[in-house]
């Protein structure tokens, strides 16, 4: 086998670790993400940006982990598991149906936390106005909760971007010519 071949076939393995991992850290993060405040729980699921964004993440983690053993056994044994077309189509079409739908997690993700950020922002600064006073707890817990959908989101751009490259090596690895 070439060598470039063998290094396509490596970063290919590795791509897909690295989006196993970074999917899983997205997940972890908007799991954990929740706030108290007066008794009331604020969780990650009561905004809905924030439920597509797990489910982006989650949906990053199942692609990732169904195509690791195959990639793992390309790499160690420089042939393919189940031989024919079917895997290098599956490749293929799902690394670009999964690179979209982190993609557009993503979008979600900054979208929302911003947006609220901006509005919580421009609320509290309202309620001064007016003389209500004691919102400071409740703006900076907010403003933390979306930090954290904030940085779950940028960490999900890292699965995009590795599923992104993947695209192009499983592209030019789909009909065994490679580059």
């Amino acid at each position: 086998m070439a060598t470039s071949k063998r290094t396509i076939i490596n970063s290919i393995a590795v791509l897909r670790i690295l989006t196993l991992a970074s999917c899983a850290a997205a997940l972890a993060l908007i799991v954990t993400n929740n706030f108290k405040l007066d008794g009331d729980k604020t969780k990650f699921s009561d905004i809905k940006g924030f439920r597509y964004v797990l489910a982006a993440a989650a949906g990053g983690v199942l692609y990732s982990l169904i195509q690791l053993p195959f990639a793992l056994y390309y790499a160690v044994k420089e042939k393919r598991l189940i031989k024919g077309d079917f895997l290098p189509m599956f490749d293929f079409y799902g690394d670009k149906v999964i690179a979209f739908f982190l993609a557009s997690g993503v979008g979600v993700g900054f979208g929302v936390s911003i947006e609220l950020k901006k509005f919580i922002d421009q609320l509290v600064d309202s309620f001064e106005l007016l003389g209500v006073d004691g919102l400071e707890e409740f703006q900076d817990k907010s403003q933390k909760f979306l930090d954290r959908g904030i940085i779950a989101s940028g960490i999900l751009l890292v699965g995009f971007t590795t599923m992104a490259i993947l695209t192009i090596f499983t592209s030019a690895n789909r009909n065994g010519r490679g580059f």
